[in-house]
Formats: C-alpha cells, structure tokens, sequence
C-alpha cells in the first residue's frame, strides 16, 4: 500500500521523461486519433505500447468489433505516422457486474509490463476509452496498483447533473474497480471539463492542412464525422481524448488546472458519490483550450519526422 507521501508524489505531474501506455477506442471517434498522434510526437513521453478498447455505438456492432475495428485503426495511424509500436488487442466483452477479469493479450502485456515499475517510477497508463482492461489487469494482479498511475478520459464533472458519459457508462463495473483499486487516479472530466476542448473544420484547414499524411487523416476525418451529423449546419468538434495525454505535459498549470478531492465512486445508477474519506486522486476542473490546442497541433504537425523510443 502506498503512503500518502507516495501517493502525493505521483499524483503530480511528472518531470523529465515518462513511460506510457495508451488504451483506446480509436475506432470510435476521431479524437483518439489525435490523442495517438499527441503522444508519439511530445519528446516527454515514451509511447510504450497501446491497447485496443471496447466500445459500442453505430460504428461496431459489439464490443468485440469495435475493439477490433480499434486495434485496426491503430496499426492504420501508425502506419501513417511512420513508427512502429507494440499493439495489443483487448478485451471483447466489458467487465459487467460479475467482477471477474477479460483475459486478452493487452491484460497480459500491461500485468507484466506495470511489474517492472515502482512508485518512485511509476508507469502512466492514459486511458481514453471504457476502462475494462485496466480494470481486468488490477483484478488479476491487484499488487500493480502501487506501480502505476491511471490518467483516464472518462465520466461528467462532479457538479454535472448526471454520469452519462460514453466511457464511464458502457462499463460501470470496471470504473469502479479501478476507482477503488487504490492506484494513483487522474480524472479529466468530459462534459463541464473537457467539453470546453473543441476545433473547428477551418481551424484544422489552417492549421495542420499539407503538413504530413497523418495531418491530412485527422483532418478529413473530423470533417467527414462532423458533417454526417450538423448535415450543413455550423459545428465544433470536441478532441475529448488528446486531453489527457496533455496531462502529462502540464507542468506549472500551463495546459490545464487541477486540484486534489478524495476519489469519488461511480454508481450504477449514472451519478457520483462521494467519500470524504477516500484516497485521494487528482481532478482536472479546467482546461487552457487555447493553450492546449497549439501545443497539441505543434506536436501533430511533427509526426513522421522521426521515431521515438
């Protein structure tokens, strides 16, 4: 079990270089893919591998294949940004009440690779999709809980009125293993918090048109997502899951601010409630759009120009 001071410490945004995994529903929307994009390109971060997420809605038609469709989707932006990484397919069904692990290759790897970590240096797991193979690898091996730290994409602002939100309310039951895992928790809020990180089709255009093959995907692909729905109307495009790669870059606030609150607990019933006595996480409560987004289209624009470690 952690101390406090252990704790504290890795709660705090870190200095020097990281070692990460990202987990990700990359299929499902277009933001994970600038996400990906953000964390191969800052030279703070070593992307050590990823993992395909579930996910559910009108782009699969079950967990199963939208993880695959995820995993696919990963190798393809890889490709496009000129790197090879490690890539592990996940979970195909979410946790569900029953509280017992989905074994896949992505559990596997993060159980064996969160072993080799410590609390002085922890791996940082960014996860931007539902939460089950984090969940599922902490069911397996609780003792990693001291060696990591979860930067997760995932629920509403705690004064929002209710926790519909895409990540969190596919699998509840693993949210709240991971909530009460005792891990060192980051949360960046979606609706309230991160909602607030949106681009625009012209602003893209102008920003990161002919600069590399993967801006170009990134680019055509959030014009053809908004388009299906605004149907000619005006729209913004929320990049929910760049965010919390953007955590691990925030030193001095200068990104995003965020405080220190007893970890909340997802209930099934779509609200939060709180414990004052939990343990305590970090919980982002504001985001430096403008900031953020130059940063995040300074790296983009760098894909492909050379592999990271």
């Amino acid at each position: 079990m952690l101390t406090l001071e252990q704790r504290l410490h890795m709660l705090e945004c870190p200095t020097g270089t990281v070692d990460i995994v990202l987990d990700t529903d990359a299929f499902n929307e277009i933001d994970d893919q600038f996400a990906i994009a953000y964390a191969l390109t800052a030279e703070k971060i070593h992307l050590r591998a990823l993992y395909a997420a579930p996910f559910s809605n009108a782009h699969s038609s079950s967990p199963a294949d939208g993880m695959e469709k995820s995993y696919q989707e990963i190798l393809t932006l890889l490709k496009l940004a000129g790197v090879e990484k490690p890539v592990f397919r996940g979970a195909e069904h979410y946790l569900g009440k029953k509280q017992e692990p989905v074994l896949s290759p992505a559990v596997n790897d993060l159980v064996s690779r969160a072993k080799r970590y410590s609390p002085e240096k922890p791996l940082y797991i960014v996860a931007i999709g539902a939460i089950t193979n984090i969940a599922s690898a902490l069911l397996c091996t609780p003792e990693i809980a001291d060696r990591i730290v979860i930067v997760w994409l995932g629920g509403n602002a705690l004064e929002w009125h209710d926790n519909q939100e895409f990540n969190i309310r596919q699998d509840v039951a693993a949210a709240r293993i991971v909530f009460d895992s005792g891990a060192p928790l980051v949360m960046l809020p979606c609706m309230g918090v991160v909602s607030a990180f949106t681009t625009t089709g012209p602003e893209l255009e102008h920003w990161l048109r002919g600069k590399n093959p993967l801006c170009e995907y990134l680019i055509d692909a959030t014009i053809r997502e908004a388009n299906g729905y605004a149907q000619g109307k005006v729209w913004s495009r929320a990049i929910w899951d760049a965010t919390a790669v953007g955590w691990l870059l925030n030193e001095g606030q200068r990104l995003m601010l965020d405080k220190r609150i007893p970890t909340p607990i997802p209930e099934y019933d779509h609200r939060w409630a709180i414990d004052p006595c939990g343990p305590l996480c970090k919980y982002v409560y504001f985001i430096r759009r403008d900031a953020l987004m130059e940063d995040l289209f300074a790296h983009v624009v760098r894909c492909g120009m050379r592999e990271k470690g």
